[in-house]
């Protein structure tokens, strides 16, 4: 027996042909363990994600604490596991204080909201990340967007803040530009107005060690945020908020991603512990990621990224579809910007450079990229 249409029927068509139509149809493609395609698309830009050291540490992890942690970190879902990995992030972040979130999305969802409410003005980058724009709806604080990295104009919108308490949101690598935040400027603007820096340092740490807050030299300052993703450099999952102990405590208290959340699972917490010291121990890692981007960036005659994701400009979101599955073909697996996932509307092709690639692999998938972007952007 057929199901009668419904509005929702008509709705999802419409939706779907619209995607279709604009070539921006997205679909879920799972690969195997054992894919011999060379990966430019993923996040591991340290290649520490099989990592046999790092994969121990999962073993071991889930070993000791089972599957998962249980419950929520606030019943019985706080581990020791997780205490050392907040003592050693703090510790190589420079900050006096660390929370672990089961995501880096709930780390931005949890830090924003409960810091910010109605009676706080939030400045944000226009081009900050979906979980931050996310997190300041979720707040129902007044927002004010502002031009990239425009420093005058965040000064400008916090003279606006009156009595109101004030937060700037920004991330200290852009992925998709692959530009630096002002980060000193911005922290020295924000010191002067009594407001909060809030900085995302998701495509910042490991790419440059612990980071550009840290490099900036504005690590443990009481006005200066960090948040990052355990999912990326170290090569796991989860999430973490970086400051004052003050600002833990409250988060423990008022941060519903974190309250009402089943605390990280025992391999993902043990990976990245394991990732954090193998990173410690290897200085020569985010050497070679900005050595591979510079060395990308000059092969394809495209301006070099700050972070380990090259962007490669299409003419058009189908043009850039096909590049991306000619260059499969060849055996290298790249990532595709497009609208609305892009700032400022250009299609791209994202390439990100992992460290764990051999010379050989590396070398062959610059040789593809070169050929694959000569034919269509002649």
């Amino acid at each position: 027996m057929s199901t009668p249409p419904t509005p929702w029927t008509h709705w999802f068509a419409a939706q779907a042909a619209e995607r279709e139509s604009s070539a921006l149809t997205r679909v879920l493609r799972p690969r195997g363990a054992d894919d011999p395609t060379i990966d430019l698309a993923g996040n591991d830009y340290l290649g520490l994600a099989r990592d046999p050291r790092v994969v121990a540490g999962a073993v071991e992890a889930a070993q000791r604490w089972g599957g998962g942690a249980g419950a929520s970190r606030l019943v019985t879902g706080s581990l020791g596991l997780h205490a050392d990995l907040e003592r050693e992030l703090a510790d190589y972040l420079g900050q006096p204080a660390a929370l672990v979130f089961s995501t880096g999305y709930h780390a931005n969802l949890g830090v924003v909201a409960a810091l910010a409410d109605r009676d706080t003005l939030v400045v944000s980058d226009a081009h900050v990340h979906a979980s931050l724009i996310d997190a300041v709806r979720l707040s129902r604080a007044a927002v004010e967007v502002v031009p990239h990295d425009d420093v005058a104009a965040v000064r400008r919108a916090l003279a606006t803040a009156g009595d109101r308490r004030a937060m700037v949101l920004v991330e200290s690598v852009y992925s998709v530009l692959g530009d630096a935040a002002s980060l000193a400027a911005l922290a020295q603007a924000c010191e002067e107005s009594g407001a909060l820096l809030v900085v995302d340092e998701a495509h910042g740490l490991g790419v440059h060690g612990p980071g550009l807050v840290a490099t900036a030299g504005l690590a443990g300052l009481p006005h200066v945020l960090v948040t990052a993703t355990l999912s990326k450099a170290l090569g796991s999952q989860g999430g973490v908020v970086l400051g004052p102990q003050s600002v833990v405590d409250h988060l423990v208290n008022r941060a519903r991603p974190f309250i009402f959340d089943t605390g990280l699972a025992p391999a993902a917490a043990g990976a990245a512990l394991a990732a954090l010291r193998v990173l410690r121990s290897s200085p020569g890692l985010p050497a070679l990621v900005q050595q591979r981007i510079l060395d990308l960036a000059a092969s394809l005659g495209v301006e070099p990224s700050v972070g380990a994701v090259l962007s490669v400009p299409m003419p058009s979101p189908a043009v850039a579809v096909a590049a991306q599955a000619a260059a499969l073909q060849q055996g290298v697996r790249v990532g595709c910007f497009r609208p609305p996932s892009v700032p400022d509307g250009v299609s791209r092709l994202r390439v990100t450079v992992n460290a764990g690639l051999s010379e050989a692999d590396w070398d062959r998938a610059v040789a593809v990229l070169v050929s694959v972007v000569k034919e269509h952007c002649p």
